[in-house]
């Protein structure tokens, strides 16, 4: 029981820390609620829009080689997502460091075997930077899906004014916050020294790997080589996607009670096995000798694993 309790601690507690690490290392300016862009708080230390453009794409494109790894390939996936200001050794280093710190706590503080403390700091290492890097990701890919529409309106109305395309892009650049600001500013400035701007959407498309963006990309493809009035397909496009993000805010809401069932229902046999090795240690001692014990784990395991897939399958409505 004590074991258990300080292995949750432990593995929160670590991602606690990989967390500060980052405000220190990187300051206040990567944070998501900062209300002006990370481009622009460069800017404004007296950098130029090369130096800050060089920076930008260096941080963005320096885990770009780690999708070739076959184990690294998910890390650096969700590390570009997320656009970590940490280098891939960075992250290495920090996994080699959580794991061989955490294997000197288990050792110490517990009557595991070096074995097995080795095998769970590893774990507690590679795990944590993974969930950190996961929770990241999400929220950054939360927050631009939503400020999408309102970067969509405000191209359409700098375009209806008279504006080109890579002006009204500016607009979105100069107005808007972390972290839609600081990727359209970075789209601003590789236009600006002569990059093909449709070639630079697609490839933040690829990047970000949201679907309305994606539909943006095509329609400035399109338009691009057969002509139109684009001011009026990017409108018909923001309206589309705010009825989706509409539909989606509903949806989630309609599930959610599911989805705490679906927590709670799981949770709860791990809650009910903790509490009856706290009120008594010895529950199972008689039964723990038995040819069936180990069987019977496995399986209440494997249901259980089953029990939150299927779970989640039920309330992962697409929208």
């Amino acid at each position: 029981m004590s074991i258990a309790i300080l292995l949750v601690l432990l593995f929160f507690g670590v991602i606690m820390i990989i967390e500060g690490l980052y405000l220190v290392v990187f300051g206040k300016s990567i944070k998501l609620n900062s209300r002006v862009n990370r481009r622009l708080a460069l800017l404004e230390q007296g950098k130029g829009h090369e130096e800050v453009l060089n920076t930008l794409r260096k941080e963005r494109e320096q885990h770009a080689k780690s999708k070739k790894v076959p184990l690294l390939s998910i890390l650096g996936n969700k590390a570009t997502q997320a656009n970590i200001a940490f280098s891939p050794k960075a992250l290495i280093m920090i996994m080699i460091f959580i794991s061989i710190s955490s294997f000197s706590v288990i050792f110490v503080m517990t009557s595991l075997s070096p074995l097995i403390s080795m095998l769970i700091g590893t774990i507690m290492g590679v795990g944590s930077v993974f969930v950190w890097l996961n929770k990241k990701a999400k929220a950054r890919l939360e927050l631009f899906e939503e400020q999408l529409p309102d970067a969509v309106e405000l191209i359409v109305r700098s375009l209806r004014v008279g504006h080109p395309f890579s002006s009204a892009i500016n607009v979105v650049a100069q107005e808007m916050s972390d972290p839609i600001g600081t990727e359209f500013g970075m789209l601003a400035d590789e236009a600006t020294y002569g990059r093909d701007l449709v070639l630079a959407l697609e490839d933040m498309a690829d990047r970000v790997d949201i679907q309305d963006l994606r539909f943006l990309t095509v329609a400035v493809g399109i338009q691009a080589q057969s002509g139109g009035n684009l001011a009026e397909v990017l409108d018909g496009l923001g309206k589309v996607i705010r009825s989706r993000f509409r539909l989606f805010r509903r949806v989630k809401a309609i599930t959610s009670e599911a989805k705490f069932s679906g927590y709670f229902l799981s949770a709860f046999p791990v809650l009910a096995l903790l509490a009856i090795l706290f009120i008594s240690p010895h529950y199972y001692d008689d039964v723990m000798e038995t040819a069936a014990f180990i069987p019977a784990c496995i399986g209440v395991a494997v249901m259980m694993v089953l029990n939150v897939i299927i779970m989640n399958a039920m309330v992962d409505i697409k929208v």
